[in-house]
């Protein structure tokens, strides 16, 4: 099962890593068991057309067959004169074979008629090869001499030639369903000729950001406030991960508000709120989502940053129940659940296949300290080295210095009351391309 191979993948914080703990009395769980549980309440939606150049990067809900041969006929493959072989079989040296210049074919032309014993057409790439033509030989091979081809070596049949369904034959199938596609899939249902295709629809995501000391941007930041800065690095996320996101905008510490604002989210696919999850007085989004009628999942995983991070669902009629996330407020702790859960729920509705970011592994440039008992996933940059790459942290790992994830190319894991030290090895999960 891929979510028991990934848990395993993230085991570890180094080489001959400990085992997952099992889930604890006071209900912290596993990173490994949190992810099974969400992604076990979360399916792929349904499809939708779109013009190709919107399909890039989205998964494909129907199998491709092609109409016809493609190439559709033989052409050339190169700049140079359509010949039959056996014209050339005694050339050589001194003694050239000379053929008749008797036609022209430009890419998109045919002959005119079709090709003789004994005559040439000259041809360009791509254009269809004249009936009664075997083999091309290059423009740069050959000398003309009036209206006759000077042929210095004997041409083999089928030189220069592609062969007619050399790429992909009528009624083969050359796209299937669940495939992502990419610049060379969007080539290819360009080929045989697809302006519109069939994806799996993107999920639209809905983000509240919740609490007094937030100010949303273009507001006037009161004493004991700051800007708002949890929506904006989660809808960048989720539009990252291939998703659609809806900004609900900041809801302050108060039951109603909140549940009013999440109220508007319903209509969406999936429901991410952030801060109010925790234990505080203030904190009321798990209230708010009780009075929709929310199913809690989870609550606490064992991890830093982000421990307190809840998952439910809320029963939406014909569409289901709705996943819903409540994030932790601070940002490091926000964008590291968002990555670690929200994220991989987000590729599966879209119909990916491969969740995960790729995993590494790299050499600690100093030691990588992760104390307390819970698993670690620390912000690290890395360096590329003669055989590999060696990590360092990004600096202060607190979960509200958000410049740590800026500095970032990957999560180190470390398990709790670890240290890496330098020379040994840390899984590394990739924020980025390195």
């Amino acid at each position: 099962m891929a979510v028991l191979r990934l848990a395993r993948r993230l085991g570890g914080g180094s080489e001959g890593g400990r085992s997952p703990p099992p889930s604890s009395n006071d209900g912290v769980i596993p990173v490994e068991e949190a992810r099974e549980r969400i992604l076990s309440h979360v399916s792929v939606l349904g499809s939708e057309r779109v013009e190709l150049p919107r399909a890039l990067h989205r998964v494909l809900a129907e199998d491709i067959v092609a109409a016809r041969d493609i190439p559709p006929w033989p052409n050339s493959s190169m700049d140079g004169y359509a010949l039959q072989a056996h014209d050339t079989r005694t050339a050589g040296g001194a003694a050239p074979t000379r053929l008749t210049l008797a036609g022209h074919v430009a890419a998109g032309a045919v002959a005119e008629r079709p090709l003789r014993a004994g005559e040439a057409f000259r041809i360009f790439t791509g254009a269809p090869l004249p009936d009664g033509a075997d083999s091309v030989i290059p423009q740069e091979e050959v000398e003309e001499d009036g209206a006759a081809l000077l042929v210095p070596r004997p041409v083999h049949a089928g030189e220069f030639v592609r062969p007619r369904g050399e790429d992909m034959r009528a009624g083969e199938t050359v796209l299937r369903r669940g495939r992502a596609l990419g610049a060379a899939e969007l080539g290819l249902l360009a080929t045989v000729g697809r302006a519109q295709v069939s994806v799996v629809k993107r999920p639209r995501v809905a983000i509240l950001s919740t609490g007094d000391e937030i100010v949303d941007l273009g507001g006037v930041v009161g004493p004991g406030q700051i800007p708002n800065s949890n929506t904006y690095s989660l809808m960048a996320q989720v539009e990252e991960a291939g998703a659609l996101p809806v900004n609900l905008g900041v809801a302050p510490d108060r039951l109603e508000d909140i549940e009013a604002r999440l109220r508007w989210g319903l209509g969406c696919d999936v429901l991410i709120s952030s801060a109010g999850v925790s234990v505080g007085e203030h904190d009321f989004v798990k209230a708010a989502l009780a009075r929709l009628g929310a199913e809690q999942h989870l609550w606490l995983v064992n991890m830093r940053p982000g421990k307190p991070i809840a998952f439910a669902t809320i029963p939406a009629g014909r569409k289901g129940a709705l996943p819903v996330f409540a994030l932790p407020g601070n940002p490091v702790s926000a964008m590291v659940t968002f990555e670690l859960f929200v994220r991989p729920a987000l590729l599966r509705m879209s119909g990916h296949t491969r969740l995960d970011r790729p995993l590494i592994t790299a050499r600690a440039l100093a030691p990588i300290p992760n104390p307390g008992r819970r698993r670690g996933y620390l912000r690290v940059s890395l360096t590329p080295e003669a055989d590999g790459w060696g990590a360092r942290l990004t600096g202060d790992q607190g979960s509200g210095i958000l410049r740590s994830m800026v500095a970032a190319d990957g999560l180190a894991v470390v398990e709790g009351d670890t240290t890496i030290e330098p020379g040994h090895r840390v899984k590394v999960i990739l924020l980025r391309p390195v």
